[in-house]
């Protein structure tokens, strides 16, 4: 990020602090629709559209490193293999055989320089060709080449590996637009993954991604934990194409932020020497639409990724990626070791309190009293969030009374933005 765009963010920053009221022009939200978050017609239209639609986050590179090895991978409801080609190449194919429709692959992880189905031995190189039929002279006219294991669309961003299951979908690159030139300085191609672990909630998984994607509750949820780190008055919200959004805060004033920490973390790991001053100084968190949620700084590139497993229920990945820590412990920025648990870690102290109303909210909504949720100017990025997710869904598909009204038009999404123009002219 060059030095004039800091100045400006800089700028916006403080003018964040000084305002009375929204800036001007900026639409009235209209309220969100209750029903979004507990309509099993709405949900089944998310389902459809929106996770078959967009990049998901599925794998680091650390986790299949060499030619051969192979995970599988089913956090968007469709069983896939993800395969590290020996050719070099990652792939991802559907985990059913072309035969009778068994799995390929039975174990999360393994490494072998074909993939054989276990049920009658069908056999498909890493690129997902098909090489080996047992007893072929029973077959007529069987065509192999016809049979290759069915790929789902596979592209990396640095170490970082995302699937989309639309043949038609724009590039990842083209996907993630401005995003990944200011993410460029955060070393994606050279970070390691140090921590991943799941934790199952008992809500719409959009009531546990919200809950990360405003500053409005810090003060109070996060008095001792975010609170002293993030000025949340002076918090400045960008939206980007495809439903992206980023928020920047400083720390408070007279606040010695030179190590951006979200928790208690060791000095001495590694600091990304290429991420530019805002990453040191700020605290810039990225909405990657649709369930992405990460903050990133000079340590770390941490992603929140929330998976819905019902209308109720989300499974939230936490992730940890950093430079090579070497023969110390693997930083893991969201979680703390705890015996009790089946994997033997809970959730930082953050997470819980991020996540701590999460079940009693879903209850809440699916009660008569919940009619419709207004949102404020500093929520913007959640109303910008649902807009979107109606946009890929289709409008038409959706029934009236479950649509948001796309009011946040292009005039308020990069690279346009009116207060910026105002702002920086005055």
């Amino acid at each position: 990020m060059d030095q004039a765009e800091v100045a400006a963010l800089k700028t916006m920053m403080e003018w964040e602090g000084q305002r009375k009221a929204p800036p001007a022009g900026f639409p009235a939200l209209p309220d969100l629709p209750a029903a979004r978050y507990t309509s099993p017609e709405y949900f089944a239209l998310e389902q459809a559209h929106i996770f078959r639609k967009s990049w998901l986050f599925a794998a680091h590179i650390d986790e299949i490193p060499e030619p051969g090895c192979f995970m599988r991978w089913n956090n968007a409801g469709e069983p896939l293999i993800i395969v590290h080609g020996m050719d070099g190449t990652v792939r991802a194919f559907y985990n059913t055989c072309r035969h009778r429709g068994a799995p390929v692959v039975t174990v999360d992880r393994g490494k072998s320089p074909r993939l054989m189905c276990g049920y009658h031995n069908w056999t498909y190189k890493t690129d997902g060709s098909l090489v080996g039929v047992p007893e072929t002279r029973d077959f007529v006219n069987l065509d192999m080449t016809c049979r290759s294991l069915i790929g789902v669309r596979c592209e990396r961003f640095g170490n970082v590996i995302f699937v989309n299951f639309d043949d038609e979908a724009v590039s990842l690159l083209d996907w993630l637009g401005p995003l990944a030139d200011e993410w460029a300085e955060f070393g994606f191609d050279r970070v390691r993954l140090a921590a991943r672990h799941s934790f199952d909630l008992n809500c719409n998984w959009k009531v546990a991604m919200e809950a990360n994607m405003e500053v409005y509750h810090v003060p109070f949820i996060h008095p001792d934990t975010v609170a002293p780190l993030v000025d949340s008055k002076r918090n400045f919200n960008s939206l980007y194409p495809h439903g992206h959004s980023r928020m920047l805060a400083p720390a408070p004033s007279g606040t010695d932020r030179a190590h951006v920490r979200a928790i208690d973390s060791p000095p001495d790991w590694q600091q990304i020497e290429t991420v530019g001053e805002l990453g040191r100084t700020c605290t810039q968190s990225y909405t990657l639409f649709p369930n992405w949620v990460s903050p990133l700084s000079s340590y770390f590139i941490p992603p929140l990724v929330f998976w819905p497993t019902s209308l109720t229920t989300t499974r939230l990945e936490l992730v940890t990626m950093a430079l090579d820590w070497g023969d110390g412990p693997a930083p893991d920025l969201w979680t703390v070791p705890d015996a009790t648990q089946p994997n033997g870690r809970a959730m930082s102290s953050i997470i819980q309190e991020d996540t701590q109303f999460g079940e009693a909210i879903q209850r809440s909504m699916e009660s008569s009293g919940f009619r419709s949720v207004p949102l404020s100017y500093q929520e913007a990025r959640i109303y910008y969030f649902h807009q979107n997710c109606d946009a890929m869904i289709g409008a038409e598909r959706i029934p009236p009374e479950l649509r948001v009204e796309p009011v946040l038009d292009e005039a308020w999404v990069w690279p346009r933005d009116p207060r910026r123009a105002s702002v920086l002219a005055g």
